[in-house]
């Protein structure tokens, strides 16, 4: 990459794409394609890799790699998941492979984070496309990381060919089909881990797989088996990925609920047997305050736990909200100040909401959001929420206001 390339699509950062493709002419020395490929890229990194930008030799992949690829924020946060765990039990060189490398995110931060805990790490990147694996190894000498062997071939063959055992192998399976849909269950995904799971954990002390959103945490881990920890990961209220952690040893996996909320990671944790033995309490109506649990705790389903730890009333056994007539400044998701109670009438919000504005939002409800917001005439904005839900056999629009909280790390 020249200095004329970069210095061409650092001035050209934020102009239409488009238009560049079709003024290539005017530019010969420039391969204009890739131009714009970085140019995107670079506006893609500017919220998904922040640190990115900033290393002007950086070469992005295509879009659907770099929609692939993880973000900063999550791919800094599994690093600090191992390496939490392996900070005191290992005082030589740990050795890490990243058995499907792809943008290389993952790698560059597990290479990183070991650089910066000052611990002695060694990660080999594997990849078998050959020009996604070219610009990793390109992008690992620009950003100095000097602790990673990149391989292009395929994971499994390479693994099987190895004679020392990993400390860690990291796995994002491929999740589309041959048709390019969206796939979430691990028979589908390319390597298929479960197939190949006793190959997996003969070359590992541990391993941790990256997973679908979408998949069903429980027959994961059954999948899987040993599986020691399950982690949910969202940020900003949406759920971006489960990660399982397999190792030595059974016993129920503890399943760690993190949501990065204002810069801070929230953590609760609990077992499926906790859920279980749990003893909610159940609200008579509905207090000052309701809370809406994060992303990764709706997805996870701790539902008659979170009821009993936090201390808070649940407002029936389908309905995960909750309430309280005391402020609970550390509970895990969204607090609002309840300021009125209606029927699902239009009429009676309109009393409530003259300007017709307001955030709706449908929990154990028979209507979607759009669709009742629809049917209450009323537009997107202002600072209400209105709140649907169900109240033992009725149906009830809860008016709230959000309250602006910092919310700390928390677990049991």
């Amino acid at each position: 990459m020249t200095r004329e390339f970069i210095d061409f699509v650092l001035a050209h950062q934020d102009e239409d794409t488009a238009r560049l493709l079709l003024s290539a002419a005017r530019y010969p020395s420039i391969d204009m394609p890739l131009a714009v490929q970085q140019i995107e890229g670079r506006r893609t990194a500017r919220e998904k890799w922040p640190s990115l930008p900033g290393c002007e030799g950086f070469l992005y992949p295509p879009r659907l790699n770099r929609e692939q690829a993880s973000s900063e924020a999550t791919a800094l946060h599994k690093a600090s998941l191992y390496f939490r765990q392996t900070a005191d039990s290992n005082g030589g060189t740990l050795r890490i492979a990243d058995l499907t490398g792809g943008m290389g995110i993952d790698s560059f931060a597990l290479a990183g984070w070991g650089a910066e805990e000052e611990m002695k790490v060694e990660v080999d990147y594997v990849e078998r496309d050959q020009e996604l694996c070219r610009l990793a190894q390109s992008n690992a000498q620009a950003l100095g990381l000097t602790n990673i062997r990149f391989h292009c071939a395929d994971s499994l063959e390479w693994l099987q060919r190895q004679e020392r055992r990993f400390d860690l192998l990291f796995v994002d399976p491929a999740r589309r089909d041959k048709q390019g849909r969206k796939v979430a269950a691990f028979e589908d995904c390319q390597p298929d881990i479960v197939a190949h799971r006793a190959l997996l954990m003969s070359k590992s002390e541990k391993m941790m797989v990256k997973a679908s959103p979408m998949i069903d945490i429980t027959l994961g881990a059954d999948q899987l088996h040993n599986v020691a920890d399950i982690y949910i990961v969202a940020v900003h209220g949406e759920c971006k990925e489960v990660l399982f952690l397999c190792g030595p040893g059974g016993g129920e996996p503890s399943i760690h609920c993190h949501n990065l909320h204002h810069g801070e990671w929230q953590d609760f944790v609990f077992t499926r047997r906790e859920e279980a033995e749990a003893q909610p309490t159940y609200a008579s109506g509905v207090g000052k305050y309701l809370y809406e649990p994060h992303a990764a705790l709706m997805k996870a389903g701790p539902f008659k736990f979170l009821s009993q730890v936090e201390k808070v009333d649940k407002l029936a056994p389908n309905t995960h909200l909750y309430t309280s007539d005391s402020f609970l400044s550390h509970f895990p998701g969204r607090i609002f100040s309840v300021v009125g109670e209606t029927t699902p009438s239009r009429k009676e919000v309109l009393k409530w909401l003259p300007d017709r504005r307001a955030h709706v939002v449908t929990r154990n409800f028979p209507m979607a959001a759009a669709e009742l917001q629809k049917q209450l005439g009323l537009k997107e904005g202002g600072d209400i929420f209105v709140v649907a839900t169900t109240l033992g056999r009725e149906k009830r629009l809860l008016l709230c206001t959000q309250e602006q909280t910092v919310h700390f790390l928390h677990g049991k």
